[in-house]
This record gives structure tokens, sequence and C-alpha cells, in this order.
């Protein structure tokens, strides 16, 4: 997807959240489990009661890896599902991949060829030759951690060196020449404040994946105040909050009527701010 077609589509729906697909058999409603697949059918039923007002989804891969050969192909469902049936959603494949060139290579092969989603999660830590292989497809898009919001965030992000500059200022600076904002984003965690500030002094004009509004705690308003741009610059992901509304049957309904609140204050921010 082109960020053309990503910055429509936040502009039609007047919405810029993201369901994160963070599926796990220990908490999804225990009548599912007797379905042939468990996960796939919960998946279905939250995009089903989500999907008029997100503009993404984003399949957690831990979850999925976690229940071996079968989980791989519950994702695969899922991502099918939504190709044929929400062909304007963006799908992120929330993986952390990290690693050298040749191996990175068939990481990018295996989420952008194979699997077909838009965007996949990397890890910079070690460096341009980790990130590029991701970046020679057309249309799909890489998105950095930059900032996140766990608790050992500052064990290297928050690092300073002699000049005042932090690492994680540093990866969105020097990842800026390996991309640019129509193939690359940053993973900005909402619980960061007015700390979006200073992303968008090194990175004006990137889209941010930003985790962490609801169960975790971020403030949407707080993320738009200081890191919305004028095509919106946003992806808000929440997960739990939504997919975990309820634990009964009506555990749809329930998710759905989550994902329509958060959106419906997102469509007011956006119209504050002359988006829509």
């Amino acid at each position: 997807m082109k960020r053309t077609e990503l910055v429509e589509n936040i502009r039609r729906k007047g919405s810029f959240l993201c369901v994160g697909l963070d599926t796990d058999l220990k908490k999804i409603p225990q009548h599912l489990l007797k379905e042939e697949d468990p996960i796939f059918a919960f998946n279905k039923a939250i995009i089903d009661a989500t999907e008029p007002y997100t503009i993404a989804y984003k399949p957690n891969l831990a979850f999925y890896e976690s229940a071996g050969a079968a989980g791989w192909i519950s994702l695969e469902k899922t991502v099918r599902y939504l190709r044929e049936n929400c062909p304007d959603q963006f799908i992120i494949a929330d993986a952390k991949r990290g690693d050298i060139g040749n191996t990175a290579g068939m990481y990018a092969r295996s989420f952008f060829e194979h699997l077909g989603v838009d965007a996949l999660t990397v890890a910079p830590y070690m460096g341009e030759d980790n990130v590029t292989p991701f970046l020679g497809y057309e249309g799909k898009w890489v998105i950095l951690l930059a900032l996140t919001s766990n608790p050992g965030s500052k064990d290297f992000q928050m690092i300073e060196d002699k000049n005042g500059h932090r690492v994680f200022e540093d990866v969105i600076r020097k990842s800026s020449h390996w991309g640019s904002p129509v193939n690359m984003m940053y993973v900005v965690g909402a619980t960061r404040g007015e700390m979006f500030k200073d992303i968008r002094a090194v990175a004006p004009r990137s889209f941010l994946l930003v985790p962490g509004v609801g169960a975790q705690g971020g403030s949407l308003e707080e993320v738009v105040k200081y890191g919305i741009i004028d095509e919106c610059g946003l992806i808000v992901n929440s997960s739990r909050g939504i997919i975990y509304a309820s634990k009964g049957e009506d555990f749809a309904e329930a998710a759905g009527r989550e994902a329509a609140a958060l959106a419906g204050r997102m469509k007011e921010l956006l119209a504050q701010h002359n988006i829509i």
C-alpha cells in the first residue's frame, strides 16, 4: 500500500485505528475452542465487528508462532481473509525481525512475497544491512523500533552520547538515509507523551505506529497533541482493550463497541486538526 492510499483511507474513514490481533488461545471465549480453527474463528469475528472503524490490523507473530504450525496456518488464513474481504486495510506483521543481510532477505521474502502483508516491524540493532533488504519491495513498509514504552527501553534507547543525542534519535537520523517517509515508519509507545515532540524533531514527515493506547494506559489526546501532522502521520494500535473487551459470546459485539468509541474520538481529533 502506498502512502497516498493510507492517507486517503484515514481521511475517508475518519480513523487512524489499528487493531492488534494478539490472539491467545488461553484468553479467547471458551465456546470458540470447539471450532476447527479457534484462532481464525476469533480473528474473523473481531475483524467483521471492527473493520468499519479501522484502517489497519496488526497480528503479533509471537501469538501465532507459539501455537506451532497450526498457528502459522491461522495467521495465513487471517491475512487472506483481510485481503479478500477488506482490501483497503493496512496489514502489519508485528514480528520485530532483525538479522544480517542474507537472512533479512529471507524474512522479507517470507512476509512480503509469501504471507503478503503490507508492513513488518524490524529491530534496527544490527544496522543498515539488517534493514535495507525489506525496502526493495514496492508498496511495502519497514516499521523500525524507535522509542518503545516497556520498562527496559531505558537500557539502550535513552542513552545519550557526548553531543546529547539519544540512541532512539540516532536510530531515526541514521535510518532516514536508508528509506523515506513513503516506505519507513517508526514505533513509538503511546505512554511517551511530550516526547513525541522530540520524535517529530527528527522524523517530521514519517508515519508513527503507536501501541499502548487503552490497556497500557497511553493517552490518545497526548499522542495527537504532540505527534499529529497534516497527513495525520499516526497509526494508533489497541489490542487487548478491544479484542478482549468481553470473554462471553458477545465478544465480537463488545470489540465493535470499543473500536467504534475509540474511532469516534479519533474522528473528532482529525476534524479539530483540519485533516478531515
